[in-house]
């Protein structure tokens, strides 16, 4: 049996991934307490029903019973069957927005304090995302960007749907959580210092012929182009679905989008599966 742990922050989309896992032919079971995992599957075994991909999705909103997870999964290590843990999460900022537009309580707020209650249940899960064989940063996520991450996870880990995300950002909001490789491209003169350029970003013409025609990019490109194309093989050998190469500047305007979007056609040329995705954008 296939089985999949779901868990994260509220508010991070959770429930989004489960509508994906159901479309991909998972049986979804919601909120489940992690002591009836074990029974659960001996009972699909027992009755023979033929389920054979299910996703557990586990949160505080079980209350003391959350707090069996790591217990139930040493459980069932024992008893030989294998999962995978995926956890969703999202900035603070973007969780507390997340919450004042829909009006909801956080199942952790004390007094109704939203950002307490964030910050409750990160303390509260950090033990479960370091067992985490996938985290998903969704702040910048919209729902089909999620289901699309969520697809590309769950498939075979072969070339055909080995996936390469390319993702622009600025260091002024902090490095992507999910990000597999760094570049700091902080090295490459900024645009945003000739007043002619400033206003625009690394999707205009102008921004990106000034970005490829400074002396140490080429000789950048080229290296990395060479180092991710060696090594995007071992990573699908070792059954690794996607690598998320992040390539970062100052503000995440001009040059990093520049660039990424210039990997992204490199190695869309090379045949591999690309998503570009610019965070700051």
């Amino acid at each position: 049996m296939e089985l999949i742990i779901v868990t994260g922050f509220s508010g991070a989309g959770k429930s989004q991934a489960m509508h994906c896992l159901e479309d991909l032919g998972y049986y979804c079971i919601d909120n489940m307490p992690p002591a009836l995992i074990r029974n659960f599957i001996d009972l699909s075994v027992k009755e023979r029903t033929g389920i054979r991909k299910v996703a557990f999705v586990i949160d505080i909103r079980g209350g003391e019973f959350f707090d069996d997870l790591l217990k139930g999964l040493d459980d069932l290590k024992r008893v030989g069957v294998s999962y995978k843990i995926l956890f969703l999460e999202a900035s603070d900022e973007v969780l507390l927005r997340r919450y004042k537009e829909t009006r909801r309580v956080h199942p952790m707020s004390v007094n109704g304090s939203i950002q307490e209650g964030i910050a409750a249940e990160k303390e509260r899960l950090a033990a479960i995302r370091r067992e985490a064989d996938y985290i998903l940063d969704t702040s910048n996520m919209k729902s089909a960007q999620l289901s699309e991450e969520i697809r590309n996870l769950m498939a075979s880990p072969d070339a055909s749907r080995f996936t390469l995300t390319i993702l622009s950002f600025g260091y002024k909001k902090g490095i992507p959580l999910d990000a597999d490789m760094v570049f700091d491209l902080r090295f490459i003169p900024n645009p945003f210092y000739l007043a002619s350029l400033k206003h625009l970003t690394g999707n205009s013409k102008k921004v990106k012929d000034y970005v490829l025609r400074q002396p140490e990019t080429q000789p950048f490109i080229d290296q990395v182009h060479r180092l991710i194309n060696d090594l995007i093989p071992s990573y699908i050998r070792e059954g690794k679905p996607q690598l998320v190469l992040a390539l970062g500047c100052t503000g995440g305007q001009h040059r990093s989008v520049a660039l990424a979007n210039v990997f992204t056609e490199l190695f869309r040329a090379d045949g591999w599966r690309v998503i570009p995705i610019h965070r700051d954008l």
